[in-house]
C-alpha cells in the first residue's frame, strides 16, 4: 500500500512509511513493521522540498533544542513538544585526547540533555508529539532505565497518561527517576527482552502509543538530532569517525542517517564518515558477529553491568553492523572492568560523570585506538549518552573515600600530608 501523508501541514516534509527490507510503503500511521516481511519500517521525506525549505540560516534562527530541525522530523504539529531538549555540548576533549594519544578528540555530552540527563529524551520528544498526533492519550515503553524516565517526564509535561514497563532489577537511581513524574511502573521479572515482548502483546490488546514500538518509526528519528548537531556544532562539517554505544542498533544507523540527509539536502558538503560501535562484552551480538564476519546477529542473554545497553536480540543490529564495515568503522566490546575503567577516565580527564553506556563507549573507544583503528589525526567525535548519577551502583566500589577529620587546622593537616603520599583510589574512610 502506497499513500501520501493525508495529515500533514504544509510544513510536515515527511510523507509516508517504508520497509527496509521489501521496499512496501504505507500510510504513516502507528504501525512499525510490514505486513507482508515482517521488516521494520522507516520514514521516509521528500528530500527536493526539503532542500528547497531549509538553509543553515533557517537552522540557526531556530529553537535551541532539537525542534531547530522540525522540518526533518516526523511531525505535522507546528507546536510540537519541547522541552528544551538537544544542543547539547560538543567538548573539545584536549585532556583525554592527550592520554590516548589523539589530536581531534570531541565529546558530544547528552549526560546533560534535558530534561532527563539521557539521549532518550530526544527520541521520546518526537515519539509523543506524533502520538499525541495520532490521538493517543495513554502512551507506554519497554525500557532499560533512561526510556522510562524520558517516557514518564516528558508525558507528565504533555498531560498523557503513562504507564511504562521496567526490568525489576534496574539501578535504583533509574527506578527513582522514573516513579518521580507518577506514571505506572510495571517491574517485569525478567530480561529487557522478555519485557518487549510483553508490551508487544499489551500494544496489540491495550491500543496505548508504545513508543519503541507502534511508535517506533517516529521515535527513532529523534536520533537523527545527534547526527544534525554535531554537523552544526563542526562548524557545519562532517567528522572523521563517530564511536557510539550500541544497544538495538538504532541510534548508531540513526546519526549515520542524518549524516546522509544533511549532504543529500546541500546543507554540509560530502565526505566519508567512519561509523564505530561499542558493546558491552556481556552483551555484545552485534560486536561478535562482527568479529565473527557473519551477516547476521544471534541473539545472547545479558549478563554486563551496563543495562541500559543490554539488549540481548537487538532490532537494527544488522543494519549497524552494515554500516560499520561500509564506512569501514568497527565494532568492539568492553569487559565490566573495562567500562569502570572508562568512566572514571572520562571523568578523570574530562570531568563528565557518565553512566555504563559512556564507560563502555570510552573503554571502546581506548581499544580502537591502542588497535589502530582511530587515526590519531581524524576529527573524532564520541557520543556520551546518559548520566552517571542514574548508575552510582556500577562505581560506587572503585572510588576513593573522603578524608575524615577533626574541625582542627591540626587534623587537616595531618590529612593533607597523608593524602600527598596516596593515590586518591587509595584513600580509606579514617578519622584522622
Amino acid at each position: 500500500m502506497t499513500a501520501m501523508l493525508t495529515s500533514a501541514t504544509e510544513t510536515a516534509y515527511f510523507t509516508h512509511l517504508k520497509c527496509k527490507e521489501c521496499g512496501a510503503e504505507y500510510e504513516p500511521q502507528a504501525i512499525h513493521v510490514c505486513e507482508y516481511c515482517f521488516g521494520p519500517l522507516e520514514v521516509k521525506y521528500d528530500l527536493n522540498r526539503l532542500a528547497a525549505a531549509v538553509s543553515r540560516s533557517t537552522i540557526e534562527a531556530g529553537p535551541k533544542s532539537i525542534w531547530r530541525y522540525r522540518p526533518f522530523l516526523p511531525v505535522t504539529s507546528a507546536n510540537p513538544i519541547d522541552v528544551g531538549t538537544g544542543m547539547t555540548p560538543l567538548i573539545k576533549a584536549q585532556r583525554l585526547a592527550r592520554r590516548l594519544g589523539l589530536k581531534h578528540l570531541y565529546i558530544k555530552n547528552d549526560a546533560v540533555n534535558m530534561p532527563t540527563l539521557s539521549f532518550k529524551d530526544r527520541v521520546v520528544s518526537v515519539a509523543l508529539t506524533r502520538a499525541r498526533e495520532l490521538g493517543f492519550t495513554t502512551v507506554s515503553c519497554a525500557s532499560t532505565g533512561n526510556l522510562a524516565n524520558s517516557t514518564a517526564a516528558i508525558a507528565a509535561h504533555a498531560g498523557l497518561d503513562c504507564c511504562v514497563f521496567i526490568p525489576a532489577d534496574l539501578e535504583a537511581g533509574k527506578i527513582l527517576g522514573t516513579l518521580i513524574y507518577a506514571p505506572t511502573v510495571m517491574a517485569v521479572e525478567g530480561n529487557y527482552d522478555q519485557v518487549n515482548r510483553l508490551c508487544s502483546e499489551v500494544a496489540n490488546t491495550h491500543g496505548w502509543g508504545f513508543v519503541n514500538i507502534n511508535l517506533r518509526p517516529y521515535y527513532s528519528e529523534g536520533s537523527k538530532t545527534l547526527g544534525y548537531e554535531v554537523i552544526e556544532q563542526l562548524g557545519w562539517q562532517l567528522p572523521d569517525h563517530i564511536v557510539a554505544p550500541l544497544a538495538s542498533g538504532s541510534l548508531f544507523t540513526k546519526i549515520y542517517k542524518g549524516f546522509r540527509e544533511f549532504v543529500e539536502v546541500g546543507l554540509v558538503a560530502d565526505k566519508p564518515v567512519r561509523c564505530s560501535g561499542a558493546q558491552a562484552a556481556g552483551c555484545s551480538p552485534i560486536a561478535q558477529a562482527y568479529a565473527e564476519g557473519r551477516d547476521f546477529v544471534a541473539p545472547v542473554k545479558p549478563n554486563t553491568i551496563a543495562k541500559s545497553i543490554a539488549i540481548g536480540n537487538p532490532a537494527d543490529g544488522v543494519y549497524a553492523l552494515d554500516i560499520a564495515r561500509k564506512t569501514n568503522g568497527a565494532i568492539a566490546a568492553a569487559t565490566d572492568e573495562e567500562i569502570v575503567a572508562g568512566i572514571k577516565l572520562l571523568a578523570e580527564t574530562e570531568g563528565i560523570f557518565t553512566e555504563t553506556a559512556g564507560g563502555t563507549t570510552i573503554a571502546v573507544l581506548k581499544k580502537l585506538v591502542e588497535a589502530g583503528t582511530i587515526d590519531p589525526e581524524e576529527v573524532t567525535v564520541v557520543y556520551i549518552t546518559g548520566n552517571g548519577l542514574k548508575t552510582q551502583e556500577a562505581v560506587q566500589n572503585d572510588i576513593g573515600q573522603p578524608l575524615t577529620i577533626e574541625p582542627k587546622l591540626a587534623s587537616f593537616e595531618r590529612a593533607l600530608e597523608r593524602s600527598r603520599t596516596l593515590e586518591r583510589l587509595d584513600w580509606q574512610p579514617v578519622l584522622v
